[in-house]
Order: C-alpha cells, then structure tokens, then sequence
C-alpha cells in the first residue's frame, strides 16, 4: 500500500490472513452513520466488509477493513483496486442543513460521481443507492401516494434536497450508462429512529408546531425495516427504484399526540417566522423552508417493494412511533 493510502487507511484491519486473496466484499460508504452501523451488524457476519468513511471508527468489530477517506480523494481510488468488490452501498450523503450549500454539493455530488466511476471501471455488479421519499416534495397536487415513477419536485423549493434529487437522477442515468451492472434506488419515506434527520429535528422542538386548517396524512418507517431494505436489495437479480413506506398511516396531529410532544397550532406564515428565527439562534435545525412537509402530504405506494424486493414492516406502527419518542427524549 502507498504511503498516501496508509495514512488514508490508517485505521484500516482486518483479521483474515493478507497472503491470501480476500473474498469479493461489500463496500460500505457512510459505515460511521447510524444506518452505516446498523447495516454493519448482520452483513459483516456473513462476509467481508469494506467500510469507507472520513470519521473515525473505534468500536468497529475486528473483522470490518475500515478505510478513512474522502470518497473525492485518489487514494479512494486505490481502494477499489486493490479490494475485490461484489457490491457498493451508498450511504455517505452528508445532510448537515448548517452547511453550506457549495459545501454539501461538493460533498454529496462530487463524492457519488466518483462512486459512479469506479462501479464502471471495475465492473462491480451491485450498487444501492438510499435516496428518500422527500424528493418527491411536499405539494398541494400530490396523490395519496406516490409511485416511482412520479416527478422529483422537492428540488424546485429545498436546497437540502437538491443534492439528493441530484444523486437519485445520477443513479437512474447509470440503469443505462451501465446496464450490466444492477442499480437499486430505496426511497424511504421519514425514517424513525436514533437517525438525526428532518422529523428528528421537528419532534425535538420544545413545542411542535401544527399548521392551523393543515393536518396531512403521514408515513414513517423504522430505522431496523430500512436496513432489512438495504439487506434484500443486495440479492442478485434485483434492480429499480423502490419506495418503502411503513407500517400504516396517520394525520400528523395523531403523530405529535402519540409521540407525546406538546403542539403548538399556528398559521402558515407564522410558523415560517417561527422556525427561521429558532434557526437563526441555533435553537433548532428544523429551517421554515420544510414546513411545507407539515402542510402537504408526500407519502408513496410501496406495493412494488413489497412484490419485487419481498419487503414488508417488521416494526408495527406502535414500535415506530415509540421509536420516535425514545430518540427525542433520550
């Protein structure tokens, strides 16, 4: 290994011998993440497992080469070939609303475009990409819910969806760009969980706002049917896009109710104010640009995740929300 590559790798171990080659493994970009943890669990049990992430990793189980690295950076390229590589899933999307826009840009895009070459030049038959149901956008004209082939509207009003509307068209272009390989889209709706996303920042607000004549109907998933997504997705002979929606639906004022978060019922304009001048004196990272979420219904048809990927909700409606609850107040 060069000496860049070291220094790139320095936490990188493995207890197979290295004098043999390693079987063909899965790479995981994002393996720091919680999702990136959760998915690590069950797969480094059942094979090699190559995790690439710009954070640190001390509690990584023995068995995980552990690469620190930037994906944009060349000693990434190194990595892919030198490992042996069967799949690469893609969680390293950076999410961070207090970032700038250039820099989440130069982060997301950039970063999946180097996946991209590499999956191409080295022929890698698997790659999942974790996109999300927000693309879709909040809108007045929504359905109930939304197939696949619906547009990716959030973009137009949401610079912290753009790069993923971005990532999502990228991995659709390669179904064509490179047809040998299979490419999985999962478009999960709001994901429930120890996850720092969106609703996390929403039901972490000392009250929750409710918008006044606005009460949309709702879908959540838990964090552990996500990863039994990402786990099915990996079958051979799989590739699409799938939506994944969750147990059952609910109005959000139900969800404020059984979640146990004091509501705060507002009018549209002033909840905008509101949330912008908590984000200006970084009380919440929940901007007054998403509200359209608490005012529209963005929730999407699943049925071909459950046909195709075989995927159902193991967590009941029940065991989701409480997942919700633990993470707020924990």
């Amino acid at each position: 290994m060069s000496g860049a590559a070291r220094s790139g790798a320095e936490r990188a171990r493995t207890t197979r011998d290295d004098r043999a080659a390693p079987e063909p493994s899965v790479v995981l970009t994002g393996v720091c993440g919680r999702l990136g943890r959760l998915l690590l669990r069950g797969l480094h049990r059942e094979g090699r497992v190559v995790g690439i992430d710009r954070r640190e990793f001390p509690d990584a189980p023995p068995d995980l080469v552990h690469y620190r690295l930037d994906l944009r950076r060349k000693a990434c390229r190194d990595v892919f070939r030198r490992e042996p590589v069967r799949a690469v899933v893609h969680l390293g999307v950076m999410h961070d609303p207090r970032l700038s826009a250039e820099t989440r840009h130069a982060w997301n895009v950039e970063g999946f475009g180097r996946v991209l070459e590499y999956v191409a030049a080295h022929r890698i038959p698997k790659l999942v990409l974790l996109s999300s149901a927000a693309v879709y956008g909040a809108r007045p004209g929504n359905p109930q819910f939304l197939p696949e082939d619906a547009p990716l509207l959030a973009a137009s009003r949401l610079s912290e969806i753009r790069d993923l509307v971005e990532l999502d068209m990228l991995a659709q272009t390669f179904f064509w760009r490179a047809p040998e390989c299979e490419t999985v889209i999962l478009r999960p709706s709001f994901i429930a969980g120890r996850v720092h996303n969106e609703i996390y920042s929403y039901f972490r607000l000392p009250l929750t706002p409710r918008l006044l004549g606005f009460d949309p109907m709702m879908q959540f998933i838990h964090e552990d049917d996500v990863v039994s997504a990402l786990r099915l997705a990996l079958r051979p002979g799989l590739r699409g896009i799938f939506n994944l929606g969750g147990p059952g639906v609910l109005p959000l004022s139900q969800v404020i109710e059984r979640v146990g978060r004091p509501s705060l019922p507002v009018v549209h304009p002033l909840a905008r104010r509101l949330l912008d001048g908590l984000w200006r004196l970084g009380l919440t990272d929940f901007p007054g640009r998403e509200v359209d979420y608490l005012r529209y219904v963005c929730m999407v048809d699943d049925r071909r995740a459950r046909a195709e990927l075989g995927w159902a909700p193991r967590r009941s409606l029940d065991e989701t929300l409480r997942a919700i609850r633990d993470a707020v107040t924990s």
